[in-house]
């Protein structure tokens, strides 16, 4: 057995960012995993929601709203935009700004059935407190974000 050392004790037993990351990795794979049949991951459903519900806009802001780097911004973006989901409006490489389309709506429809699913789980994993802390923390960085 390794000699107890109280700065690795402390931090390893106390840590709220290991934690946190751990919960987000667990919620997300639960809606991977639900999402999976329908070629779509929750990084994608959230971005498809997100522009759905702010209307056309630029890539950096739906990073910075939905607090994802540019690249993984960028990355997300790419099949959406392939499969139609999104439209993107600009020059080369460079886009301006992206919007929902029609077969975007359409995709969210088809999925709402597999999101309710592992909402649930999510729900079932994190309890009614911790779902409610989950939510109520969430609301309070999205309303720091605008």
């Amino acid at each position: 057995m390794i000699d107890p050392d109280p700065v690795i004790d402390e931090i390893a037993g106390g840590c709220l960012a290991v934690r946190i990351r751990m919960v987000a990795r667990a919620v997300s794979a639960l809606y991977d995993r639900s999402l999976a049949d329908h070629d779509l991951t929750v990084a994608q459903l959230n971005i498809l929601v997100f522009v759905g519900k702010a209307g056309p806009c630029p890539p950096g802001t739906i990073g910075r709203m939905l607090q994802m780097e540019k690249s993984t911004t960028s990355r997300n973006l790419r099949p959406l935009l392939a499969r139609g989901w999104l439209a993107g409006e600009g020059a080369g490489t460079r886009l301006r700004e992206v919007r929902l389309t029609a077969r975007g709506r359409q995709r969210l429809a088809a999925v709402l059935e597999a999101w309710r699913g592992a909402q649930g789980q999510a729900r079932d994993l994190l309890g009614a407190s911790g779902a409610t802390a989950v939510r109520a923390l969430g609301d309070r960085l999205w309303q720091q974000a605008q």
